[in-house]
């Protein structure tokens, strides 16, 4: 390995570390613009884009978030990511029920995009951990995150640091997020199919967002209370 090779595998630490401390939503959402950018990664190749971040970013505190996430990878239900291959998903909602669900939906294969209304997160009220949760959150690397995560007897969590924990996990995986979208409604599609093909939609606001064109296969309403999605 050449000394530009070390230095970009340095370098790419570093931007890889800014994005694991990212304390904020906006902020999470820089350093992953600068992370793939710096390293040349497609973000929308939800297929391969963890595999090749983890060939890029090859530090030791890296490696111990890969090896904790490759362990919950290779788990046999998943078959290789190949259960839901070719499904593709909308989630309304990105709070932890609907970052979790992306993830899963992620393990499994699916192409994932997540709308989210707000860009901060600011939810402070605290969550008790039932123990499953906090081995499931731990076997996502939650600890690598952040640090302070279920240490010793303590068994709970602010919404904010839990949302932050599954948003950094869900982009590492490919998953598509948006934020300051807001969805509105299913858009069946049109019963005359003989000239072009048009799946199920969505609506969002706004109106002119690229979504607008996204076709899914499966939609899951996580936004709360508000249920914007109708029949959920």
């Amino acid at each position: 390995m050449g000394e530009n090779d070390d230095e970009k595998h340095s370098q790419g630490g570093q931007i890889f570390e800014n994005f694991v401390q990212a304390s904020t939503c906006k902020g999470t959402i820089q350093a992953f613009n600068i992370l793939t950018h710096q390293l040349e990664l497609d973000p929308l190749d939800y297929r391969n884009f963890y595999t090749k971040l983890k060939s890029k970013v090859t530090s030791w505190k890296a490696k111990a978030l890969w090896n904790k996430l490759d362990k919950r990878v290779n788990h046999k239900e998943y078959k290789r990511g190949r259960s839901c291959m070719n499904t593709k998903c909308l989630i309304i909602g990105g709070g932890p029920c609907g970052l979790r669900t992306a993830i899963e939906l992620a393990f499994l294969g699916a192409k994932v995009v997540v709308v989210e209304k707000r860009d901060t997160f600011s939810r402070n009220n605290v969550l008790h951990l039932w123990p499953f949760t906090i081995h499931d959150l731990r076997g996502l690397g939650a600890k690598k995150f952040y640090g302070k995560f279920c240490g010793g007897s303590i068994d709970h969590i602010s919404i904010r640091q839990l949302q932050l924990i599954l948003f950094k996990v869900a982009l590492m995986l490919g998953i598509e997020i948006h934020v300051n979208v807001e969805f509105v409604k299913v858009l069946e599609p049109p019963e005359d199919q003989e000239n072009q093909k048009i799946g199920w939609r969505a609506e969002f606001l706004p109106m002119d967002h690229p979504l607008s064109a996204f076709e899914f296969d499966v939609v899951i309403g996580a936004d709360g209370r508000r249920n914007t999605l109708e029949g959920g």
